[in-house]
Order: structure tokens, then sequence, then C-alpha cells
């Protein structure tokens, strides 16, 4: 049997493979368009932020150090005059209040506890002395007058007991000659300046001992004459030590002193900062960033939503998993974690805030 074969015209072959190739190629243009798609394991662990309208902040970095709270020192001066026999604590320890610091044996306590003892005893003797008189002027051996000097020698024996015991009591109460030095507050021993055995009189100028709490410290901080003009009261501040890398401690200038040291030719100006954990030590030194505020308003963004590439900062405006743009921004300046926007952003858009990097770098393979 003979197969025939009928033979299509050129025209439908043509037809036909234009048609073959129209839909291939509309399968490509397509997937084309679908382009980046953000996988849902990555949506669920990215962060999304949204740019914000705020006042323009700048940032001017000092020198500084840690010092004490003057309002919470206490300067120990001695009172009396003697030898240093006994010294209880050394620089640095911790002290509750009452707590013996020194035992100084003192000729001046020696007479404070002989005057005391001797007013008691003149006390006794005049109130004696008041109670035969009064015995004597009941039986008519005493005039009135009698009675009356012996009650007023009572009474000046009595007032001079009450002052010799203020006195004995101020100085420590001590009967023996010794005169122990308490601490009036708990705190720290930041300062010693005795020895045992040391003679020490009563119009010394120098403390013997320094307490203070440490619960909170000053921070001093140095500003030159070109910076005066940017810093004012309650501007926050960050403050960065070398004893603790990456630890902030914030706070707020608390006062400017508004001279300048004549010999440095700085001005000074204090931040209070608490102190838990009694991180803060006197004498640290201590970098202090000033945030210091415009009277203008700007774009800002979190600084981790920036790409630099190229000479070029970059975000990725983010609307949806499958619309992700690559946007080129000018950054103005960056504070911190934050960085003002000049061009390229509008308030109320969002921003892949991380793994923004690997998501740029898939959209550009």
């Amino acid at each position: 049997m003979q197969v025939q074969y009928k033979i299509l015209p050129v025209s439908l072959l043509l037809l036909m493979a234009f048609g073959f190739t129209s839909c291939k190629n509309n399968t490509v243009q397509e997937e084309e368009k679908k382009g980046y798609v953000l996988p849902d394991s990555l949506l669920k662990t990215i962060a999304i932020d949204t740019v914000s309208n705020s006042q323009v902040m700048n940032t001017l970095t000092l020198t500084g150090k840690v010092d004490f709270n003057e309002d919470n020192v206490i300067k120990m001066f001695p009172t009396i005059s003697g030898q240093v026999s006994e010294i209880k604590v050394m620089p640095g320890d911790y002290v509750k209040k009452g707590q013996i610091l020194a035992v100084i044996r003192s000729s001046d306590m020696a007479g404070y506890s002989n005057d005391f003892v001797t007013a008691k005893s003149n006390v006794e003797i005049a109130k004696k002395s008041l109670d035969a008189t009064n015995d004597m002027y009941k039986s008519g051996l005493a005039s009135q007058r009698d009675q009356l000097t012996a009650e007023e020698g009572y009474n000046q024996a009595l007032s001079s007991f009450e002052k010799a015991k203020r006195v004995l009591n101020l100085n420590g109460g001590s009967m023996t000659g010794e005169y122990t030095l308490k601490s009036p507050i708990d705190g720290f021993v930041v300062d010693r300046q005795v020895n045992n055995n040391m003679m020490i009189r009563s119009d010394n100028a120098t403390a013997l001992f320094t307490i203070s709490d440490l619960k909170n410290v000053w921070v001093m901080a140095n500003v030159y004459e070109s910076n005066i003009s940017l810093v004012k009261m309650g501007d926050s501040v960050n403050i960065y030590t070398l004893s603790y890398p990456g630890k902030i401690f914030r706070g707020k200038i608390d006062k400017i002193m508004n001279v300048l040291d004549p010999s440095n030719k700085v001005m000074k100006l204090r931040i209070v900062l608490s102190n838990p954990g009694y991180l803060l030590k006197p004498e640290m030194f201590a970098s202090v960033v000033v945030n210091t505020t415009e009277n203008k308003r700007m774009t800002i963004i979190p600084s981790r939503a920036l790409i630099f590439d190229h000479s070029q900062y970059y975000v990725l405006v983010y609307k949806s998993p499958s619309d992700i743009t690559i946007r080129p921004v000018q950054v103005a300046n960056t504070v911190g974690d934050k960085s003002y926007i000049s061009v390229g952003l509008t308030e109320g858009e969002h921003l892949i805030g991380t793994e923004a990097l690997l998501i740029y770098q898939e959209l550009n393979s």
C-alpha cells in the first residue's frame, strides 16, 4: 500500500514557527519581569526600617575625666593634737557610717576627760553643800542668803559639768586619752594623708582622710573657645572610657562653668552620672560626645540600612517581597546609629534594615 504525504504550505510552516518563538519569548519576558523575590525564610528574619523626619543633631567630641561628686565628699580634718597610734583603713576600702578610721593618743583628750571627772566631782560636792545648807536653813542655823549662795554654787558646778561632758562627747567620749576618728558617712576611702606614729595638730590644713560614696560621680569636660557656642545646658552626652570599650555612659550637661581656665584656656562643663557597680573611678580619662541640635529638620534613617558601593551610598526601598528597589542617596551626616539623608528618600518609606548587603548583591547578580 502506498502512503501519501501531505505537503504543508510554506506560509503555514512559517506561521507555526513564529508562534512557537513568540510563546518562548513571552515566557522569558515573564520570568524577567518577575525578577528577584525575597524568600519567606529571609523575610522572617530581616528588619524593616521606616524613613522619618527629625530635628538635625550634630556631635562634638571633648576630652574629660571622672571626678568626685564634691557634694558627697567628706574631708576629715583633725580636731585635736596627738600621735596616731593605729590606722584601721586603707585607700580604696569601703567604710560604714561610724566605722573607726584611726586611733590617736592625745593630751587634749586626756585634758577633756580630766575636766569631765573634775566637773563631775564638783557637782557632787556642790550638791552635798546645798543639801547641808538647806538643812541648816530649816533649823535656823543658816540664813536665806547662805542658802541662795549654796544653790548658786551647785548650779555653776552643774553647768561646768554639762560643758565638760559635751566637749568630751564631741571628741569621741573616750576616758583613756585616745581619740577615735570615725567615718560620718558610708563610702570609700579615696584619700589618706596620715601614717602610724605621725604627730598631728588641730591647726593642720591637710585632711587626714577623704571619704566619698561614689554612688554618683562628676565627669568634667574641656570646651575650647571655638566650641563654646555649640554647647548648652541640658544637651545629652555619651561618655566613653578606655576601661570599658564599647560601653556608653549616658547623661546630660548639668552645669557650665562660664569662665576659662587661665592655664589651658578651656571652659569646664559638668555631667553628673549615677555609678551603679562603682564602674567609674575618679581620675579616669573620658571621651565626652555632646549631642547638639540645630533649628532645622531633615530625613533620618538607621545607619544600618546604608550600603556603600562604588563611592556611592545606596538603600533598599521595600514595598513587597517582589518589589525591592535599589536607590542612591546622599548622606549629610551620621550621628551614632542614625544618618541624615539630604537627597533620595521621603518620610514614611520603608527600607530593609538588616541583611541589606546580601539582598543588594542578589539584586545586582
